[in-house]
């Protein structure tokens, strides 16, 4: 039995983390810990656990083997690190950290407590991303020649706990990174998981367009973000992010290859088409999209990850070590949208 503590109990942890943790019979939810206790009292209330007075006293439980970090993004790396060093494997949410330090202090710690790290990349996870991956390694499609990839909802505001403009996510204190680190890490995680090798080069613009707060300021991050990557072996294509698109939510990424284009949950059947260059089509229909619009997000694969990872030693698509290079990537798409110039990644 694998006892779990949660940090931070909002949305994330209630929709994904407690709820999935509540689906295996191999886990315990031991420990819950939010600053608001009356969050934590909820979460326990529905998933079982113990509502800790601090941070500290949960992680300071020898029976608690493993943790969940879904506190706001400023504090990842804080929390991350205290719990690795207090001995616990941890399942950490994205983006992993808000500096490249951070980042690389987290995945220190796990090699030095000699625990697990993970980071919560779950499109690595979809059926229809796993099935691209398997037919583009064995090169069913040639050469990946271009890219488009685009991850847009509504906001923020409309899903979170809060369910307000005042949400922690349009502060840049808290959240330091605004729809471009919190949606584009997903496509450009993805993009690496796909087309494999190294981005050599970014280039990007990030723009505050319409969200505002209560009382009509401008957010203080990014509500709109557009990336153009180049990989080492020379595909180059766009990633682009929006908190603003006000109707369906999208999500979807397409692949022009040598031999032909692979689209991914671009069609409401078909989670995955490849349109071959003589005109064939072959369609697989293998899930849908979760939306931040479920009421209750079906299984992401996440925990699962987590506590197989935990039990096998094995090494899983969400291991830090590997998500890190995707982070990389993410702040050199912010120096170039500071700089307003092409940025070379070593």
């Amino acid at each position: 039995m694998i006892r779990v503590g949660i940090l931070g109990c909002g949305s994330i942890a209630r929709q994904r983390h407690a709820y999935e943790y509540s689906l295996r019979q191999d886990v315990e939810i031991a420990g819950l810990f939010d600053l608001s206790r009356e969050r934590a009292q909820e979460v326990a209330a529905k998933f079982g656990g113990r509502v800790y007075e601090s941070m500290d006293a949960m992680l300071a439980d020898p029976t608690i083997d493993a943790v969940s970090v879904c506190v706001a993004n400023a504090y990842h790396a804080e929390a991350t690190i205290k719990s690795l060093n207090a001995g616990k494997h941890v399942l950490c949410e994205k983006p992993m950290a808000i500096t490249m330090a951070d980042c690389e202090a987290m995945v220190e710690a796990a090699r030095k407590n000699g625990k697990r790290l993970f980071i919560g990349q779950n499109q690595r996870l979809t059926p229809a991303h796993r099935k691209a991956k398997e037919l583009l390694a064995v090169g069913e499609l040639g050469r990946v020649i271009s890219f488009q990839s685009t991850f847009g909802h509504k906001g923020p505001e409309s899903w979170s706990i809060d369910q307000s403009a005042n949400t922690w996510f349009f502060k840049k204190d808290q959240a330091a990174f605004g729809s471009m680190a919190d949606l584009g890490i997903h496509k450009i995680d993805l993009l690496r998981y796909l087309v494999g090798g190294s981005v050599t080069e970014v280039y990007a613009r990030l723009m505050t367009l319409d969200k505002k707060f209560p009382d009509g300021r401008p957010i203080e991050v990014d509500d709109n973000s557009v990336e153009i990557l180049t990989f080492e072996g020379g595909a180059t294509g766009t990633v682009t992010t929006s908190w603003t698109h006000y109707g369906d939510e999208c999500n979807t990424t397409v692949l022009y290859c040598e031999k032909g284009v692979m689209r991914l949950y671009m069609n409401p059947k078909y989670s995955l088409e490849i349109i071959y260059r003589d005109g064939t089509r072959v369609h697989y229909e293998l899930d849908k999209m979760q939306t931040n619009d479920d009421a209750q997000q079906a299984k992401s694969g996440v925990i699962d990850t987590f506590i197989d990872g935990i039990l096998s030693g094995r090494p899983t698509p969400l291991d830090a070590e590997d998500v890190i290079h995707s982070m990389r990537i993410v702040f050199a798409c912010l120096e170039s949208a500071e700089k307003g110039t092409v940025v070379k990644i070593g």
